[in-house]
């Protein structure tokens, strides 16, 4: 069974830094793009970055040159590096994997999903 378990999240002040990593398991994961997506209350679900089994990486215009996708296929692990963090990055983050060399800026595109895990950015 396919199963994708988030960690790192946390309390932050604005100008900090997080690592979220997800470790999946379950799938054959060199073979599946991996994308990160956050929601805030009230909010849709959110693409944020993207990481595909080609080997490109992709990012929503507000974190571009903040955060940082990177995924290590040894470890079947993906990573999201934030820097720069501001109270509009608060949100449950979640990993999502796609079994498509190709990545979707849509949550409908993912077939898995982690829990989640809370990011707050205090001001």
């Amino acid at each position: 069974q396919v199963q994708l378990v988030e960690s790192g999240g946390g309390l932050v002040q604005a100008g900090g830094s997080l690592r979220l990593s997800c470790a999946a398991s379950g799938l054959t994961f060199s073979s599946y793009s991996m994308g990160w997506f956050r929601q805030a209350p009230g909010k849709e679900r959110e693409f944020v970055a993207a990481f595909t089994s080609r080997g490109n990486t992709y990012y929503t215009d507000s974190v571009k040159g903040r955060f940082t996708i990177s995924r290590d296929n040894a470890k079947n692990t993906v990573y999201l590096q934030m820097n720069v963090l501001t109270p509009e990055d608060t949100a449950v983050y979640y990993c999502a994997a796609r079994p498509n060399e190709y990545y979707s800026r849509r949550y409908q595109g993912y077939d898995y999903w982690g829990q989640g895990t809370q990011v707050t950015v205090s001001s």
